[in-house]
């Protein structure tokens, strides 16, 4: 008799079929058991409205969290970046596998990088987080742009730049790799150039927190190096939350003395989504250890940014 499957809720997007059908081999060749793929449909997923409007980061976490609390999934996938930044008692984040590429992209008509966009060049994407960042870089470097407000998922994004109504849009490395279409990319956007959303590129695998052995199973495809990164990341974001309502971008990564991981050191970065004010900063420390060190990293640069003006910034919530 074989053990029964393990249930496995994912939204229903094309790139989160993907990540989760990723993810489901892998957990089946841990467990030893088959994982089926439960669909489940989100609001973030059904709603037209801009993100910033509907609520921002749950919308398209909350129906998977409640499948699973209802017992109707056993375990559930989603894009950290995705997660709010407060964990729920009843449900263990079990496993962050190792990360994806965290850069952002561009996609432009006939190949362009971002420095060869034309003046007033339309660039789309639905995140002030980006917007911020590139109107910065822009502006610094003489060039101007239109950033557009743009949602939709990867085929819509791309779409409006072989329509002809945008010039070029700027997505997620992780995504574009997960979903096999990366070699659409005109240039990838460095992190000095572009923080990315705290968690980009990361998994997060939850399950109940009362089911011990699924947690244990599942924690064999947990990365503590990625883990401790995006815990850095997302306590800054919810440091900086408290204070202000403004795009984040932030960025842990290791330092390493050849082979020999030294420190880490968490980027961060808050500003208005035209660009004309930033506020960015970095720290760095031994690499963590414990959760608690991981989010006493994100809340000193915080602390940090705060007191440099990032809550003066914040006061408009650019939708």
């Amino acid at each position: 008799m074989s053990e029964q499957a393990l249930r496995l809720g994912t939204r229903r997007s094309k790139l989160a079929m993907a990540q989760s059908g990723q993810v489901a081999d892998a957990v089946s060749r841990v467990t030893g058991r088959p994982v089926e793929l439960v669909e489940i449909t989100t609001y973030g997923d059904v709603s037209r409205e801009n993100l910033a409007q509907i609520g921002g980061t749950g919308v398209f976490v909350t129906a998977l969290r409640e499948a699973l609390v209802r017992g109707e999934v056993d375990f559930a996938v989603h894009s950290l970046k995705d997660l709010p930044t407060t964990q729920p008692e009843e449900l263990a984040l079990a496993a962050v596998p190792v990360r994806e590429d965290v850069r952002d992209v561009l996609v432009a008509r006939d190949g362009l990088t971002f420095e060869q966009l034309p003046d007033g060049a339309r660039v789309g994407t639905g995140s002030p987080r980006r917007m911020a960042q590139l109107n910065a870089y822009a502006r610094s470097h003489g060039m101007s742009i239109e950033t557009v407000a743009i949602r939709g998922n990867v085929d819509t994004r791309i779409g409006f730049v072989h329509a002809g109504e945008l010039d070029a849009v700027v997505l997620a490395a992780a995504g574009l790799n997960r979903i096999g279409r990366i070699d659409e990319v005109t240039d990838f956007l460095p992190v000095d150039t572009v923080l990315p959303a705290p968690g980009q590129g990361a998994l997060a695998i939850e399950c109940a927190a009362d089911n011990a052995d699924l947690v244990a199973a599942l924690a064999e495809l947990d990365d503590p190096y990625t883990r401790a990164a995006v815990t850095a990341e997302r306590s800054l974001l919810a440091a900086l939350e408290a204070g202000c309502s403004a795009p984040v971008g932030a960025y842990a990564d290791l330092l390493a003395d050849g082979q020999i991981v030294k420190e880490m050191r968490l980027r961060g970065v808050v500003g208005t989504t035209d660009g004309s004010t930033l506020v960015q900063l970095s720290t760095t420390g031994p690499v963590p250890e414990t959760h608690d060190q991981a989010m006493s990293l994100g809340r000193e640069l915080a602390a940090e940014m705060l007191a440099k003006g990032a809550a003066g910034l914040m006061g408009e919530r650019a939708l």
